[in-house]
């Protein structure tokens, strides 16, 4: 009789820190540098989470690493529900083969809360790059082996150029960086001949005429860019698709998670929010936390696969 009331009164605890969850400002660590795709689906995010429960969601960005740094920040802080990660495959998935060692454990460290939604990448090269179609694009780029550069700064970025070397049998120079913002700035410089940006900056770029796209990394063609082709159409087998989510400190409170779930699943199953998704690149592909940590896991064993076939070795 005894663990019964004692069960119930745990339970009746979770439900009144829930309940009163967040009490304060609540951190939003974000692995990538401002303006990046990262950056924009948490500030939307964490206006959604702040007009539903009142207090400031705060985005701090902590870029570096493939957002390694970032990771291991939030996997050793106070699992109270105050430090959140916005996520991406790459630090919770595609590091794992990326790296020999990390700080963290993408799965044992996390608690996982929402998945938001899914993008692509976009192959974009300056305005007055000389091939003016996929097709093209691929036989200047084998034409000129070792004479052209290409940037990454993030990990869905850094495997789309490594399998697009590897399937169209290009010779490129590939350059690392901390973000793909910097990636683009290099590009419009002169200093980088192509780049793959998340769709969430590629259509802005597409708008402001300085970049020009070849193609997406998706599968099939997306409603997104509709006029442009997917890489799988030269190069069958193609596919890259990177993805958005929420995740705490492991033993964060369930009831501190569960509160954070249901307000993001109501905000994102409002069309006005679907369409802000849509305006930042990103297609809105909810889950719940038992969806998303069985997801995280299959995601580790995909990215394994994908760096394995692109050919890159861990750091």
């Amino acid at each position: 009789m005894k663990w019964i009331v004692s069960l119930a009164l745990m339970l009746g605890a979770f439900s009144v820190q829930g309940q009163g969850y967040p009490a304060k400002p609540v951190r939003l660590i974000v692995p990538f540098p401002a303006a990046s795709a990262t950056d924009q689906v948490a500030r939307l995010v964490g206006q959604q989470l702040q007009e539903s429960l009142g207090q400031p969601f705060i985005v701090e960005n902590k870029a570096g690493a493939q957002g390694a740094i970032a990771a291991a920040e939030v996997a050793k802080a106070a699992p109270d529900g105050y430090t959140l990660m916005v996520t991406t495959n790459t630090p919770h998935a595609a590091n794992l083969s990326l790296f020999k060692k990390l700080q963290y454990d993408p799965v044992k460290d996390f608690a996982p809360i929402t998945r938001f939604g899914t993008t692509a990448f976009m192959l974009m090269v300056r305005a007055d790059f000389p091939a003016k179609n996929l097709k093209e694009f691929l036989n200047h780029t084998r034409s000129n082996p070792g004479k052209l550069s290409a940037g990454y700064g993030s990990a869905g970025s850094q495997v789309a150029l490594a399998m697009l070397k590897q399937l169209g049998k290009l010779d490129v120079v590939e350059v690392p960086y901390k973000g793909i913002p910097q990636t683009i700035t290099d590009t419009m410089g002169g200093s980088l001949h192509f780049i793959f940006v998340d769709l969430a900056n590629a259509l802005a770029q597409q708008k402001g005429g300085k970049l020009r796209g070849h193609a997406v990394t998706s599968g099939k063609r997306t409603s997104l860019a509709p006029d442009l082709p997917a890489i799988a159409e030269e190069l069958p087998g193609y596919e890259i698709i990177a993805w958005f989510g929420l995740v705490a400190p492991a033993k964060t409170p369930e009831a501190v998670v569960q509160r954070l779930n249901d307000v993001l699943m109501k905000a994102l199953a409002r069309n006005d929010v679907k369409e802000k998704f849509a305006t930042i690149g990103a297609d809105v592909a909810p889950m719940n936390p038992a969806e998303f940590g069985k997801f995280i896991q299959a995601e580790v064993a995909h990215w394994a696969k994908l760096v394995k076939l692109a050919g890159i070795q861990p750091e």
